[in-house]
């Protein structure tokens, strides 16, 4: 028995060390691209990118459930992008809220007779409202049938060959695409999608759609979040993507190629993780059609959304997400391993399964470890030690040098006193909080083999805003 459990231990440590290890290198070698990323740009005038006539016109979808608190200010900040030529479509997925009641009486929608043709699947469209004022507006009204069918939706009615998805809670900058748009120019033949980054607009206040001050929040559960997000964008997907290696492009926030998404059949409406599997299944078709592609992660445009400011809303967002990483991991198991599909096979599937997938339950079953032993009086004190200062130490040095790219990069939080508070909660979230979330995921597991699903309710506060 103390055999077994010594192996399980040590089993627990390496995975542990093998885990952060990586993510360390993703950090550092994000770190040297947005070095390179800045030489780059350093020069570049995004004002003479709109007058290049190669720059292509794009169709903005954003899908809208219950969006009341958050929809007018959304729909202002994309009428305000800096753009040459692109349509917003808006999708009210069947609000039970005032969402569309909103959007008619601030932008005067009227009812239209627009004629499109129904490539994907979705469900039935109750009408199309146009208006006489802004005429790259479009609102689709339709039966509800969730995010994924609501987008397939928007893809019929869009009449441009670059697409943009983004979250209807959600405030795009004002040369957001113009930046977004670089790699289509450089490399138009072999880019097929590209992500931006995600910033959480709590405790910023917004005017006429755009973000004009940032501070940060309040609410510690979302100063925690701003933490996560430099993580997972600028540490995270940064490196994936400069090891081609990348799977997900936010849904919040992301480009793609309409003639490629509508190639695999749009978005699949059984997922919660449809921004994930549509990446996924558009990589595995260009892989079989022998295609040669890139999906680069771009580290400046910027994306604002609300995160959640309670213990229940961030709950249900994340073993959502969880929900939805399982689902379309297993969804799309063919590839992992499979040569055929080259570095997607070979690479990204094991590293989504393996560390993404399972590290909240490897982590969970740590601490679980941990803890029978304590009560058991059984505790191993090189192993409690050991996986106290890995799990700290490697977990503040992450959080650091994510705040570091931040600082280097972006400089979105310019105040002394907002950095130093955001190195005190990259310390601090490796108490309770990281392990909350780690118990969060881990039990996303179970309700994904009992067959949960659905997204649960999202409360909005809404934007600050100025008048």
């Amino acid at each position: 028995m103390d055999t077994a459990f010594n192996i399980i231990t040590i089993m627990i440590l390496a995975y542990f060390f093998a885990l952060n290890t990586f993510y360390i290198l993703l950090t550092l070698l994000s770190m040297y691209g947005i070095y390179s990323h800045r030489n780059l740009t350093a020069y570049v005038n995004y004002k003479k990118l709109f007058h290049l006539p190669l720059v292509k016109p794009i169709s903005i979808i954003a899908p809208a459930f219950n969006e009341e608190a958050t929809i007018v200010e959304n729909v202002e900040s994309l009428l305000s992008m800096e753009y040459p030529q692109f349509e917003i479509i808006v999708v009210n997925d069947g609000s039970s809220d005032t969402t569309l009641d909103k959007l008619v009486r601030t932008f005067d929608l009227k009812l239209t007779h627009k004629v499109f043709r129904r490539v994907l699947d979705s469900q039935k469209v109750r009408g199309i409202y146009a208006s006489p004022h802004h005429s790259k507006l479009v609102v689709v009204d339709k039966e509800n049938g969730g995010k994924a069918d609501a987008l397939n939706a928007g893809l019929n009615v869009s009449q441009f060959p670059l697409f943009c998805a983004i979250d209807s809670d959600s405030l795009l900058e004002k040369d957001a695409l113009l930046k977004m748009i670089r790699p289509f120019l450089e490399d138009p033949e072999r880019t097929h999608a590209a992500g931006g980054v995600i910033r959480l607009s709590n405790g910023c206040r917004v005017k006429s759609g755009q973000v004009v001050s940032v501070s940060l929040p309040r609410n510690i559960l979302a100063r925690f979040q701003i933490i996560e997000y430099f993580r997972a964008f600028l540490g995270g997907r940064l490196g994936l993507s400069m090891l081609r290696g990348i799977l997900i492009i936010s849904g919040a926030f992301g480009v793609f190629r309409k003639d490629t998404a509508l190639a695999c059949g749009g978005y699949r409406t059984k997922t919660i993780g449809e921004d994930m599997d549509l990446v996924i299944r558009m990589r595995k078709y260009l892989h079989e059609k022998k295609i040669q592609y890139r999906m680069p992660f771009i580290p400046d445009p910027i994306c604002w959304t609300e995160a959640p400011e309670s213990l229940r809303t961030l709950t249900r967002q994340r073993n959502r997400w969880h929900r939805g990483l399982v689902e379309v991991l297993l969804h799309n198991r063919r590839l992992f391993m499979n040569p055929r599909y080259g570095v997607t096979g070979m690479f990204a599937m094991p590293f989504y399964v393996i560390f993404e997938m399972l590290g909240p339950f490897v982590e969970f079953t740590g601490y679980l470890l941990f803890a029978v032993s304590l009560v058991l009086g059984r505790i191993n004190t090189p192993f409690a030690i050991l996986f106290f200062l890995l799990a700290l130490n490697l977990g503040i040095m992450l959080s650091l040098l994510s705040i570091l790219i931040e600082e280097y990069s972006l400089r979105r939080y310019p105040r002394i006193k907002d950095v130093v508070t955001l190195i005190l909660f990259a310390v601090l979230e490796n108490f309770v909080y990281r392990q909350y979330l780690a118990w969060v995921r881990f039990k996303a597991f179970f309700d994904f083999l009992q067959g949960k699903v659905g997204w649960g309710e999202m409360e909005r506060k809404g934007f600050k805003t100025e008048s």
